[in-house]
C-alpha cells in the first residue's frame, strides 16, 4: 500500500500558495526583521510588501530561523495524518533550518527523510516540484528519496547584489571586501559552493556583470541541457522582465520563469537585486 506522505519546506523554497495547497506541502515561515518589526516570511507580508519596507529601511534588516517549538508542532500534527514526509530545506551552511527539522522529527518520533538543499529560492522549489512528479509517475518512495537525495548537487544560483553593506553586516562577505568593492566600483557576482555563499567574480561595469551571469547560464544550457530557468529579483519586477525579454529572443525553446525573490535572501543582499537560477538534469 502506496504511503501518505508530506511534503515539508520553508519559505524559501519560492513557490506559490496555490501549488503548496495543492500537494500537501507545509511551509515553516523564517522571519524577517524590518525598522525593529518582525514579519513571518509570505504569512505577515507578501513579498511585494516586503521589499517595499526593504527599499526604506533596508540598512537594519535582520532574518531569523523559524523557532524549534514550531518544527515540533507541525511534526505532531502531520504524524496523525500521514504515514510520512520528506522536508527539504534551504542551505544548512546559511541557516538552521534543516538541522532543526532533524531534531523535531527525532523528537516527536515521525518518520521525516530531511533533506538539505544546499541552496534556496527558485532550485528549492523545483527540486519539490520534481519530486511531486516522480510520485505521479509511479515511483515509489524509496524511488523518490533516491532521486531527491541527487538534487542538492544541481542547484545553482548566481547573484547580482545591491546592497554591498548588507552583505558585509550579515557576513556573506569581509568588511575589506565590502569597502574595496565599493571605492572601486566593483559589482559582485555571489554563487552557491557545497551550500556556501562565495564572491564567484567581480566586474567593474554593472552591464558586463549582468552579461557574466547570463554568459553562465548559456555555459549550463549548452553542457546540462537546461530546458528551464528562473530570473529572481528584489522588487524591480519590470527589470527581470527585461532580462527575460533579452534571454527569450536567443533561446526560443527556453522556459524563463520570473519571481520575487524570497525575503530572506533579499534582506542580505538589498532591494534591486537580481538573480538567475536552474536546478540540472542528472
Amino acid at each position: 500500500m502506496m504511503k501518505k506522505i508530506a511534503w515539508v519546506t520553508d519559505s524559501t523554497c519560492g513557490l506559490s500558495k496555490d501549488f503548496t495547497d495543492k500537494h500537501d506541502i507545509y511551509i515553516l515561515p523564517l522571519n524577517v526583521i524590518v525598522d525593529g518589526k518582525t514579519y513571518k516570511e509570505d504569512i505577515d507580508l507578501s513579498k511585494d510588501e516586503f521589499y517595499a519596507l526593504l527599499k526604506q529601511h533596508g540598512d537594519n534588516a535582520k532574518t531569523s530561523q523559524p523557532a524549534y517549538g514550531d518544527f515540533v508542532t507541525l511534526y505532531e500534527k502531520l504524524k496523525e495524518e500521514y504515514d510520512g514526509a520528506i522536508a527539504i530545506h534551504a542551505s544548512s551552511q546559511l541557516t538552521g533550518t534543516y538541522q532543526s527539522s532533524i531534531s523535531a522529527s527525532e523528537m516527536v518520533g515521525f518518520e521525516v527523510e530531511v533533506i538539505d538543499s544546499k541552496i534556496g529560492d527558485y532550485a528549492l522549489g523545483k527540486m519539490i516540484e520534481n519530486g511531486i512528479q516522480l510520485f505521479e509517475e509511479g515511483k515509489s518512495y524509496e524511488e523518490v528519496i533516491q532521486v531527491m537525495r541527487t538534487y542538492p548537487e544541481l542547484g545553482e544560483m548566481f547573484l547580482l547584489p545591491a546592497n554591498l553593506e548588507q552583505l558585509k553586516k550579515s557576513g556573506r562577505v569581509s568588511t575589506t571586501q565590502s569597502i574595496f568593492a565599493s571605492l572601486l566600483h566593483i559589482n559582485l557576482i555571489l554563487g552557491f559552493d557545497n551550500g556556501k555563499v562565495i564572491i564567484y567574480d567581480k566586474v567593474r561595469i554593472k552591464k558586463r556583470a549582468q552579461k557574466k551571469v547570463i554568459q553562465l547560464m548559456e555555459e549550463a544550457i549548452k553542457k546540462h541541457s537546461i530546458k528551464e530557468i528562473a530570473i529572481s529579483h528584489a522588487g524591480v519586477k519590470e527589470q527581470a522582465h527585461k532580462w527575460k525579454e533579452e534571454i527569450e529572443q536567443i533561446h526560443q525553446n527556453l522556459k524563463v520563469r520570473v519571481q520575487t525573490l524570497v525575503p530572506v535572501a533579499g534582506v542580505h543582499t538589498g532591494h534591486g537585486t537580481m538573480c538567475i537560477s536552474w536546478l540540472r538534469s542528472k
